[in-house]
């Protein structure tokens, strides 16, 4: 089921030229639910939003990020599960790739469902209240299936919006997204870009199991023999 779940995101990319992992390796075990979300300067600014699940990461972009606003609901774009070790990816894609552009690990933490219903039921139903417990995301959200599609997209659309609690920000929605450094390893999205700066720390993956940066070879010879996915 795994692997079924992972076949869309690897026909996407092309591993001999973008680094992102192809979901091969095996992670740590944990006890509770982890996510991340990622800051992502592809053709637009957006964060992904990932909640493990199955296996896999369930994965939504959210173009403007999340709000901390309950009256303000983000655009979530559901896009194709993730492995897990992609909850330690922090790097470049390169351009012209699947998602080409500069990856930041903005948020890590633990996730939990919220109610007495399972997360896949409520993800079945297009209704999935849960509490992130993060470092810039704390607290009840909501994930909602949207019925009619304004932005007539042919991807499944829901709305990510933040419940009335204690780390509910009234009329600052964007309260979070200043912050400009990496959870993971302080890197600012300029450093990341030109690769300098720390590695970032492991979450999913354990230490001995996270290889360097591999070096991609972007010859005309290499780009023959295999050509990229779409």
């Amino acid at each position: 089921m795994k692997a079924k779940g992972l076949a869309r995101y690897r026909a996407k990319r092309d591993f001999s030229r973008t680094p992102e992992p192809s979901g091969q390796r095996k992670v740590s075990v944990a006890t509770r639910l982890r996510f991340v979300i990622q800051r992502h300067a592809a053709r637009r600014l957006h964060y992904d939003l990932r909640l493990e699940l199955g296996g896999v990461f369930k994965s939504w972009a959210v173009t403007k990020g999340p709000s901390l606003d309950p009256k303000v609901k983000r655009l979530a774009v559901e896009v194709e599960d993730h492995p897990l070790d992609y909850g330690d990816f922090e790097g470049t894609i390169p351009k012209g790739e699947y998602g080409g552009g500069t990856v930041q690990l903005w948020d890590r933490g633990y996730w939990e469902p919220d109610g007495s219903r399972s997360a896949e039921a409520m993800l079945g139903k297009g209704d999935l209240t849960f509490r992130l417990y993060g470092a810039h995301l704390k607290g009840g959200w909501v994930l909602a299936r949207m019925r009619s599609d304004r932005y007539h997209s042919k991807r499944v659309n829901w709305l990510l919006i933040k419940r009335r609690d204690e780390f509910a920000q009234e009329d600052e929605a964007d309260a979070a997204l200043g912050d400009d450094r990496s959870v993971a390893s302080g890197r600012s999205m300029a450093q990341i870009a030109a690769g300098t700066g720390r590695r970032a720390r492991p979450f999913m993956l354990k230490r001995a199991a996270i290889p360097r940066p591999a070096r991609i070879d972007k010859s005309p010879r290499s780009r023959s023999r295999r050509a990229p996915h779409g």
